[in-house]
């Protein structure tokens, strides 16, 4: 399934949930950007994991002590092919894109970051790419500032020479978990290259949907997340260029991440053992290895041009369907977005209407989507947010424009 298409019939089968019913309708999942469905190649490498090798890694020297940590160390391999990563050892296993913002903001921040230096977010950034670097500002006084976006919600980078004065790290998204907006993340980490500042991406809504190579970007940090992009909650990753990683002092002590431990103290471990103490979840690396086979066995071009012809299909359906009494935020140009539609209807509130939607099985998400920031500059509390992945279709959002139609129909006065 390399070619350029993709079967969505073939792709949907492959997914148990998919196959059930909500109130009485087949499920229409559209809420992929909190968490994807899981296909059966992943269910069943948990399965053969806790059936035939559970034992924890790195430690016994009994066969199925050293196929764990064989699959472990396997799986991280696949990781760093996966994102273009020059050596697994770059690669971190975290629990997800939360933890490992958070491990690069304890261990390289709070080591090379003092009073008065900046930091540089956006305006798109999901709350785990925030409140980290607001404590560290709390605790070091550093200094956090802003990209805006445009009124077509883009990042305006009009200013960015003047805003990156005196910015040690960068930190933006490679995709809006709220507008769907690709910001031009090689512009961005040229330009902090530039003034001697690092780039941190978090790419937990582009890894799952489009090909993903860290050179590409050139950015020193890149996290991501497994239960987005079909691999089980519980396990995500920190990609960082190594000589970085070398001088970073650990995240957390306790067993695993050290080299020797003495009653005086102890030396940590070589990167990535020094950033992963105790145990590590280990079925959940297993099934990550094995998401990233099954998107890998379908070809993330192919997934990329799936979703750009439905996002297109989409917006053209709901545009001719509900005109001006429907809003979809952010880019209009499908070259500058991806498959994230978070839609006004009517004056409805989002949840009205994500619990209407619901009751035809139409599952989309209601809520600030932890972006507060970005729901203050849109001038809204919150929005109904419908994501597509491989496994929707046109059918898909067809059964979205017929539930709004109902939710209009059921709040109309």
């Amino acid at each position: 399934m390399s070619t350029a298409t993709l079967n969505v019939t073939t792709v949907k089968a492959d997914f148990p949930l998919l196959g059930r019913e909500v109130n009485g309708h087949p499920i229409v999942y559209l809420d992929s950007g909190a968490t994807s469905q899981k296909p059966r190649q992943v269910l069943d490498a948990l399965d053969r994991y806790y059936e035939e090798i559970n034992a924890n890694i790195h430690r016994g020297a009994y066969l199925i002590a050293e196929k764990a940590t064989t699959a472990v160390e396997d799986s991280r391999a696949a990781l760093a092919g996966f994102v273009g990563a020059s050596a697994a050892e770059e690669i971190v296993f975290t629990k997800n894109a939360t933890e490992s913002i958070n491990l690069v903001a304890h261990s390289w921040g709070r080591t090379n970051l003092s009073e008065g230096d900046v930091i540089l977010l956006t305006t798109l950034e999901h709350h785990a790419n925030i409140v980290p670097w607001q404590q560290l500002a709390a605790e070091r006084g550093v200094v956090i500032r802003w990209i805006p976006l445009d009124d077509d919600g883009r990042l305006d980078l009009t200013d960015l020479d003047q805003l990156l004065d005196g910015v040690r790290l960068v930190a933006v998204s490679a995709a809006s978990n709220v507008l769907g907006t690709l910001p031009p993340v090689r512009r961005i980490a040229d330009a902090a290259h530039a003034v001697g500042a690092l780039c941190l991406v978090d790419a937990s809504q582009w890894v799952p949907h489009y090909p993903t190579n860290v050179a590409d970007w050139d950015c020193d940090f890149m996290v991501f997340t497994g239960h987005k992009m079909c691999g089980p909650t519980g396990i995500g990753l920190l990609w960082g260029r190594r000589h970085l990683l070398d001088a970073m002092p650990p995240f957390m002590g306790g067993g695993s991440m050290i080299q020797n431990v003495t009653f005086e103290g102890f030396t940590p471990a070589d990167v990535p053992t020094r950033f992963e103490a105790g145990t590590q979840p280990i079925a959940e690396i297993v099934g990550l290895r094995a998401a990233v086979d099954y998107l890998n066995a379908i070809g993330m071009e192919a997934i990329r041009q799936h979703e750009l012809d439905l996002t297109a299909y989409a917006m053209r359906t709901l545009t001719e369907r509900f005109g001006d009494d429907l809003a979809i935020h952010g880019p209009h140009d499908l070259e500058n977005r991806g498959g994230t539609l978070s839609l006004a209807y009517r004056g409805i509130h989002p949840h009205d209407l994500s619990q209407v939607l619901d009751q035809h099985g139409i599952c989309v998400r209601a809520g600030h989507h932890c972006a507060k920031p970005l729901m203050k500059v849109l001038g809204v509390n919150a929005t109904a947010r419908a994501s597509l992945y491989l496994y929707n279709d046109e059918s898909d959002v067809d059964a979205l424009a017929d539930g709004l139609a109902a939710a209009g129909d059921f709040f109309a006065f």
